[in-house]
């Protein structure tokens, strides 16, 4: 097999996912760093690699997409440690509902106000404002109000990445150190890499995040139909 063969294998993009995602994961284990995130880390090398060897990035996506593909049973899987913890959600579930919602509106209005104060044209707000939301939402809310999809799918990543590394750090700044609304703020924020980073620390912050996040996905798709309808 040649070269320029594995350079092109779609194979090649798994191989290189799993390689930067675990080294990563291995050095934040090694040496406690708590500043060293895996996966934010990993996407830049990831991207670094890819622009100094050459390698075709329509191979790489292909593989790469094997890894997306996890992602819905992984998604799935976060329904067994919200069942198990449902019924201290369920004590709490006014107060969790309404920061959701209070959260996703105030999210899209901000990121709105913002670009458009700062000139920014009709498709980048519309790319930006279901940012909080998961990629799959935003990039379908993005599509259906006249945004950029592939702009409004880098907004909700970056705004993952970002939650996941600052959020749980910045509530605790606050004096915010309740498991309930932890999850609660990061789900809604930074949807699924969020709720990634809780579930590695507390099995009941990941639960009430993946909660969060799904109904936050909801709440800003019904926020967005008359928008839709006015334009």
């Amino acid at each position: 097999m040649s070269l320029n063969h594995i350079l092109h294998s779609p194979a090649l993009g798994l191989l290189l996912t799993l390689l930067c995602y675990t080294a990563f994961v291995w050095l934040k284990g090694r040496w406690k760093w708590r500043f060293i995130h895996p996966l934010m880390y990993a996407s830049g090398a990831i991207m670094l690699i890819l622009l100094l060897s050459g390698i075709d990035s329509e191979a790489y996506k292909i593989g790469g997409d094997w890894i997306s593909w996890g992602l819905g049973p992984a998604t799935v899987a976060l329904a067994v440690p919200l069942y198990k913890h449902a019924p201290v959600i369920r004590s709490k579930l006014g107060a969790v509902l309404t920061g959701i919602t209070v959260g996703s509106v105030l999210s899209a209005a901000a990121t709105a106000y913002l670009l458009a104060s700062a000139g920014a044209s009709a498709d980048i707000v519309y790319s930006a404002i279901a940012k909080s939301s998961s990629a799959p939402f935003s990039i379908e809310i993005a599509s259906r109000l006249g945004g950029i999809p592939e702009l409004a799918a880098a907004f909700s990543v970056l705004t993952g990445l970002f939650g996941s590394l600052a959020g749980p750090a910045f509530l605790r700044l606050c004096g915010i150190k309740s498991d309930i609304p932890i999850g609660a703020a990061v789900g809604t924020g930074s949807h699924g890499i969020g709720t990634a980073r809780l579930m590695a620390d507390s099995e009941l912050q990941g639960s009430v995040s993946g909660f969060s996040m799904a109904f936050a996905g909801i709440v800003t798709s019904i926020m967005m139909i008359p928008i839709y309808w006015i334009q």
